[in-house]
């Protein structure tokens, strides 16, 4: 059996008594970074074998591990933070567990999207959760076809390339669009920034990002 694990996005208090009972009990500890998880892992008193699980060698061990699944053992996933599967590794080992009927089941549990879109003041009962955009190829194109999205829009963005998006997004969807920037979510030094596009980018021109980050749009309307 597969089981998809939610970790904390910051605050290590939000991991649930079922997750960590999962994880115990687990033959298996699927990791993205083994050094971030064992912060986790230590603090709860869990103790199993841990193995990397990213996307640089999802393909690769993806047989391999199908075969102990089938063989029995019970396998779960961890990310560094939040849900697997949502701009992390899962997608290829859930599709092959589906595909040989292995069991696999998703724990209910944090997510940094969705505190994000609920806090922003933007309507939250239809959105358009896009992950990174492209760096490059596929940028411009996408740019242009989300510029007609009526729904809500979410993106995760890097501190140092915050600005720069933030700057495409007002050259796409115009300066007046309403937007809201979470950062550091449930950590120490959280911080939401609302305005319309211009004044948020103004606001991280002024004062550099650190940690990770949510960016809200507000849809064409």
């Amino acid at each position: 059996m597969l089981y998809l694990v939610p970790t904390p996005i910051g605050n290590l208090s939000d991991f649930t008594f079922r997750a960590v009972e999962v994880l115990k009990a687990a033959d298996l500890i699927l990791a993205e970074d083994t050094r971030t998880s064992s912060v986790l892992l230590a603090h709860y008193g869990i103790s199993k074998p841990v193995s990397p699980y990213h996307q640089h060698n999802e393909h690769k061990v993806l047989p391999h591990l199908v075969d102990q699944l089938l063989s029995g053992k019970t396998m779960a996933v961890i990310t560094d933070a939040g849900t697997p599967g949502i701009s992390d590794p899962a997608f290829l080992l859930v599709r092959e567990c589906v595909r040989h009927q292995i069991k696999v089941e998703c724990l209910p549990g944090a997510t940094a999207f969705v505190p994000a879109l609920i806090n922003s003041g933007l309507p939250a009962n239809r959105f358009c959760f896009e992950g990174f955009i492209p760096l490059k190829k596929g940028r411009q194109t996408l740019l242009k076809k989300l510029a007609e999205e009526e729904r809500t829009l979410i993106f995760y963005e890097s501190p140092i390339r915050l600005v720069k998006t933030l700057k495409n997004f007002i050259e796409y969807f115009g300066g007046e669009r309403p937007c809201s920037v979470s950062r550091e979510l449930s950590k120490k030094f959280e911080e939401n920034v609302r305005g319309t596009l211009t004044e948020v980018m103004q606001h991280f021109e002024q004062h550099p990002p650190k940690g990770e980050i949510v960016v809200v749009v507000g849809g064409k309307g």
